[in-house]
């Protein structure tokens, strides 16, 4: 057997930039979609209208046998036809989805639960090791208080009690998409990538600023040209 030797800083390169993005509505959650390189959009929501002055193609999806062949599209025809990006948008519509299909195969809600949680990690994971394309997967917000501190905290969501929690273990790049306003009461968008009190976060490149402007080709460039560590 031929063990296959690479480095690090090729693989990443290779294997392309996977980032989940949340936010609440209206957050720019979508339109950061339109910022990546030459993207595909797979859409679960009706709600690309932030995209209306740009041409991108877009797979819209109603059940998760449709993402199923949405998926093996991106394994052998997504680099052939020029996409560079994958866009799913959002994982926690495609999860209810997956409920209300699995709520129809059997009377016990636990185990309609449970096979959703399953199947929604299956999902995310293989668009997330999809080889040579660059990923980023959207989610809803969730604010939950913290009973000591009483903080509330922003976190990806979706139904369910494990796949919402479990979202940003699967990622090196967990961005919170929000919004603020100027001291001239101008409301602009940012992501933040550094973990906060009030805000789920984190960049494992170690490129990126705490707070970034919502461009996901600018913050892919960032992450591939960050110098490498002295050998």
């Amino acid at each position: 057997m031929t063990l296959n030797f690479t480095t690090t800083d090729k693989a990443s390169a290779n294997h392309g930039i996977k980032a989940l993005v949340y936010g609440g509505a209206g957050s720019g959650k979508t339109t950061l979609c339109g910022t990546a390189p030459k993207p595909l959009i797979i859409s679960a929501e009706a709600g690309l209208l932030s995209l209306r002055s740009q041409s991108h193609p877009v797979i819209t999806i109603t059940s998760a046998e449709e993402l199923d062949e949405a998926y093996n599209w991106c394994v052998t025809d997504a680099k052939k036809n020029g996409v560079e990006t994958v866009c799913l948008d959002s994982i926690s519509e495609i999860v209810e989805q997956i409920l209300r299909s699995e709520k129809g195969k059997t009377k016990d809600p636990r185990a309609a639960y449970g096979e959703m949680a399953t199947r929604a990690f299956d999902i995310v994971k293989k668009f997330r090791d999809l080889q040579g394309l660059h990923v980023l997967i959207t989610a809803k917000q969730t604010t939950a208080t913290d009973p000591i501190t009483g903080v509330a905290k922003a976190a990806p969501t979706a139904p369910g009690q494990q796949v919402g929690p479990g979202l940003p273990y699967l990622f090196d790049l967990v961005m919170h998409a929000a919004t603020d306003k100027t001291p001239e009461g101008e409301t602009y968008h940012y992501l933040r990538t550094h973990a906060a009190f009030n805000a789920e976060a984190k960049d494992r490149s170690g490129s990126l600023d705490e707070l970034e402007y919502p461009d996901f080709s600018n913050i892919i460039t960032k992450v591939l040209a960050a110098p490498q560590p002295a050998q």
